[in-house]
């Protein structure tokens, strides 16, 4: 089985399958093979080393990269040795162990995660409580506020006030966390957090985790955060194995509070770590990899590694100047429609872009063109209004105290329960600390609301007893279905014209089979006769119902809308990350593009973009094509950029010009001047740089991305200029008063 396990790996996978290091740091290079890897080293650690599976505890960062990893294991070991283990996401590895602890977490047994939609409807309760005016504060603004808080295991007594802003965010804060302890609400950011406290205060749990998992694994350990990093250490404690697989050349994510600098955080705190690079690369030509070693080599904080190949070099990659973006994105569609006329799928291409805005154009030349495509990273199945929606009425069938459930299902279909009404329920279940439910019947037998308040909450609760006295018996797949019908939310789509409403009760049909599937899989896990709703969790040794998990399945995993059909591939280079395709195109290689204008200024958001152009370059398997236009309408004005600092720090020897035409060629300076040898790069990244110090000065501050404050409007950002002199505009996006243009001499803007 040895040799089994280390056959088809080359040197350096070998030794990190097979290290004796307590510590380990794999430096994985795009397409090195990281997930196989770690595959090998688990089946490694249970067949040669003979560690119980139950002591493994591996960590990867989307739901579908822990199933992969399932698979791929079970595959190789075979189930018996999978049995036990635990391999999955941060927050469902996390949610496993509060369930388990749920009592020393200080939670009740049947908590309930809730999402960003939750959040936001609590902040808003919380806003008219104190009378709070949502439109000078921004309540989803507070929920990314307590969110990137607990990220950083910060409580709110923690927090360092410093502002009005941040005085008034921490009140909020306060109250949110009060709510959600009294109900059992546990937000996303709140199950690492949680976590990560049960295991400082809870010797017992403390003990279960450090005599159970013994190997700790964790993937793409460059888009940890604070919280997520601790974690990990309070885990480990000073016995357990641990190894982290990571690449501080693809840390592209720290918009969301992911820290690269914690890979050499654990280098620092683990003086013995023992690093392999992973550096031969399976996926990419070498002309593609001498690109991308190239232009991350500009990067000055880095750990290092030089990323080769043993396939051909393969083709140039080709780069095309459009005479504006219309010109550009035709050239994209055409070529792709010429690899299609060659027997390549749609599927193979891809179009990749710095923002979401860009793809407005190559979506209306794909439609022109009769090309099928798909954005990648589009709402998912389950957070869509319709789907919530249902699983909202099944939450509030079995737990009638969940209040964000019973607020989101009341008056929807209408029912005449006004906010005024909501609002004197709301008021009263504060004041006696219970929930909406409780004080719906209790205000009801009290006559403490009147007679018409009372008739429509009557109808409201009335409805959802006889549902339920209705269903009980049922499997709660088939619940959902009589939910559906009875409750009135199909009716009302069917209600809505043309295809949005036909999309939504396709969906809603769609939930029900979901349900049914997601029943018989786990009834088919099942190792004893139970009740028609029970499973027994043998990881988690507890008894959890199937409805219980298929809840907690919405919140956690959610489910991708896929479609069978050819279709070529469009998304944001940030969605790209973990992807690969045939055919890359990365299209708007300008200056203020990308890299973005709000990044320029900064050293560190620079080499981000730089990160986020290389791993744009590595998704590319056999040819990748550059493009730009001399002449770009985005956001309502024509604007004409310099070509990409990027596109001077690649090799030019590997690039071959398509345009039609040279005067902007990205061979050239600003000034038109030839660049030959070895003062090429230097030469065009210097004008560049001269070129926007003068046009910043040019600006006298307002530039794109700065932050303003207008006297009347409040806070905020700059998108748009436009005019010179006396004429000169500003278009600002006002966080609480939408997007306005104004002329700068009559503004009286303070920048900040």
């Amino acid at each position: 089985m040895k040799s089994s396990l280390l056959a088809d790996l080359n040197q350096e996978q070998q030794n990190a399958v097979s290290t004796d290091s307590q510590y380990t740091l794999v430096l994985a290079g795009a397409g090195s093979g990281k997930t196989r890897v770690l595959v090998h080293r688990i089946a490694w650690l249970c067949l040669e080393k003979h560690y119980p599976a139950g002591s493994i505890f591996a960590v990867t960062f989307t739901n579908k990269a822990a199933a992969e990893m399932q698979e791929r294991i079970q595959a190789l070991i075979g189930e018996g040795h999978f049995n036990g283990m635990w391999v999955g996401t941060f927050h469902g590895l996390a949610h496993r162990l509060l369930r388990i602890f749920a009592k020393q977490a200080g939670l009740p047994t049947n908590f309930q995660l809730i999402d960003n939609d939750d959040q936001n409807r609590l902040i808003k309760r919380i806003f008219k409580e104190r009378k709070i005016d949502e439109k000078q504060w921004s309540s989803k603004e507070c929920v990314g506020f307590i969110s990137t808080q607990k990220e950083h295991g910060l409580r709110a007594k923690d927090i360092a006030i410093d502002d009005p802003k941040t005085a008034m965010w921490q009140k909020i804060y306060i109250d949110y966390q009060a709510i959600c302890d009294r109900v059992g609400y546990v937000d996303f950011s709140e199950i690492i957090l949680r976590t990560y406290e049960l295991l400082k205060n809870n010797q017992e749990a403390l003990t279960y985790c450090h005599q159970r998992f013994s190997n700790i694994l964790v993937d793409e350990f460059q888009d940890t955060n604070y919280i997520q990093y601790q974690l990990v250490k309070i885990l480990s404690g000073h016995t357990a194995n641990v190894m982290i697989v990571g690449d501080d050349d693809q840390s592209i994510y720290s918009w969301r509070g992911a820290n690269a600098d914690n890979l050499q955080l654990f280098i620092n705190d683990y003086a013995d770590t023992e690093i392999i690079r992973l550096e031969q690369n399976y996926r990419s030509t070498g002309s593609i990899l001498q690109l991308a070693n190239a232009l991350i080599a500009n990067n000055t904080n880095r750990l290092g590694k030089n990323l080769w190949t043993q396939s051909d070099l393969g083709e140039e990659t080709a780069v095309y100047v459009g005479f504006n973006d219309i010109d550009e994105g035709r050239f994209v569609i055409g070529q792709i429609k010429k690899l299609h006329d060659d027997k390549v799928k749609y599927r193979d291409c891809a179009i990749l872009y710095r923002n979401n805005a860009q793809s407005r154009l190559l979506e209306d030349t794909l439609l022109q063109t009769g090309i099928a495509y798909q954005i990648y990273g589009s709402i998912r199945f389950y957070e869509r209004q319709e789907v919530k929606l249902a699983l909202a009425y099944l939450r509030l069938l079995h737990d009638h105290n969940n209040d964000n459930a019973l607020e989101l299902v009341i008056n929807t279909p209408t029912r005449g329960i006004g906010e005024v009404t909501l609002n004197k329920i709301r008021q009263l279940a504060r004041t006696q600390n219970q929930s909406m439910w409780q004080t719906i019947i209790q205000a009801i037998s009290m006559k403490a609301i009147t007679p018409r308040q009372s008739s429509g909450l009557a109808r409201f609760i009335e409805l959802i007893q006889s549902i339920y006295q209705d269903v009980a018996a049922l499997p709660f797949y088939q619940q959902l279905d009589r939910i559906i019908k009875v409750s009135g939310i199909y009716e009302m789509y069917e209600q809505e014209a043309g295809i949005k409403g036909q999309s939504r009760l396709e969906n809603l049909d769609e939930l029900v089979s979901a349900a049914e599937q997601f029943y018989q899989q786990h009834d088919k896990q099942t190792s004893k006769s139970l009740n028609d709703d029970e499973l027994v969790d043998v990881q988690n040794a507890s008894t959890l119902n199937v409805l219980e998990l298929f809840l907690s399945y919405t919140s956690l995993e959610g489910k991708e809308n896929k479609k069978n059909t050819d279709s070529v591939q469009l998304m944001t280079l940030h969605s790209a990350k973990g992807l690969e395709f045939d055919h890359v195109f990365i299209v708007g290689l300008e200056e203020g593009l990308f890299p973005a204008q709000r990044s320029i200024a900064d050293p560190q958001k620079m080499e981000e973009e730089r990160r986020l152009a290389y791993v744009g370059i590595t998704r590319a398997r056999k040819h990748l094509t550059l493009s730009l236009s001399e002449l770009r309408r985005l956001y309502g004005k024509e604007e004409r950029n310099l070509p990409s600092r990027f596109l001077a720090e690649l090799p030019q020897a590997l690039l071959q010009d398509l345009s039609y035409r040279r005067s902007a060629n990205f061979s050239k300076s600003p000034s038109g001047d030839a660049l030959n040898g070895n003062e090429q790069n230097k030469q065009f990244i210097d004008e560049r740089k001269a070129s926007f110090i003068k046009s910043e000065s040019n600006n006298q501050g307002y530039t794109l991305g700065r932050k303003v404050v207008h006297k009347r409007f409040g806070e905020g950002t700059i998108i748009n200029l436009d005019g010179e002199g006396e004429h000169r505009r500003v278009q600002i996006a006002f966080v609480n008063e939408g997007i306005k243009w104004l002329v700068i001499k009559l503004a009286n803007l303070t920048l900040l």
